[in-house]
């Protein structure tokens, strides 16, 4: 009998935290879905574009369509006019391994003016590329590019720390399962990280300002 309590106190447990856990990815989501664009025609100007980091390659070999994806909704946001500048925020905590280095290298093959890229070294995680962006390079009006399930944790992240900010959702690839599994679990993390923990980026540093007096927002014969 005393075993049978035991289990039914361990299932109640595991049914509540997993309650706890698809509460909270609902939430994040509804909280953000106003803040989402999927149609290019829909999105606002912002003076920014924040490009949020991923590997190019697959551990199998191959490009992967997650950073491929960001980066031709990055090309396409720049040339339509919908954003004028392009923060590349990305890992570069390992040798030989540089997310916004091979992000500008792929914008200029697109003809994307260097003058209209900076690059963001220290985006380790996301929480870090969006405060980075705000207190970092002084964007507080920027909008966000990349897939939809992490646009809105991203959003959640700026509607916490009061940055205005939206996000274009570029497409995600077929094969999701892993990811929105990892995704719940990184959900769970930015809250402890963002209401229990009150963490931090990793580093701050001084202000570098994406625009500022000497650096007028792009015309369009500048672009």
């Amino acid at each position: 009998m005393r075993l049978k309590k035991l289990f039914r106190y361990f299932l109640f447990i595991i049914l509540f935290l997993v309650s706890i856990i698809f509460l909270l990815d609902f939430y994040i989501s509804q909280k953000t879905s106003s803040s989402i664009y999927y149609d290019y025609q829909d999105l606002p100007h912002t003076p920014v574009g924040v490009v949020l980091g991923t590997s190019k390659y697959i551990k199998k070999g191959g490009i992967n369509e997650f950073y491929k994806n960001r980066i031709d909704g990055a090309i396409d946001l720049y040339w339509l006019g919908k954003v004028d500048y392009l923060l590349l925020s990305g890992d570069n905590s390992k040798f030989n391994y540089n997310e916004p280095i091979m992000m500008r290298r792929d914008l200029l093959k697109a003809n994307i003016p260097n003058s209209a890229i900076v690059l963001d070294y220290a985006g380790f995680r996301t929480l870090d590329s969006i405060i980075r962006a705000n207190k970092v390079f002084d964007a507080d009006n920027f909008t966000i590019i990349t897939q939809e399930f992490h646009c809105e944790r991203a959003l959640f992240i700026a509607q916490y720390q009061g940055i205005k900010a939206q996000c274009f959702a570029v497409p995600s690839p077929n094969k999701m399962k892993l990811v929105r599994i990892r995704e719940f679990f990184a959900r769970i993390s930015v809250f402890l990280d963002l209401f229990i923990l009150h963490k931090e980026p990793k580093f701050l540093g001084p202000m570098i300002p994406i625009i500022n007096s000497n650096q007028p927002t792009l015309t369009e014969s500048e672009k």
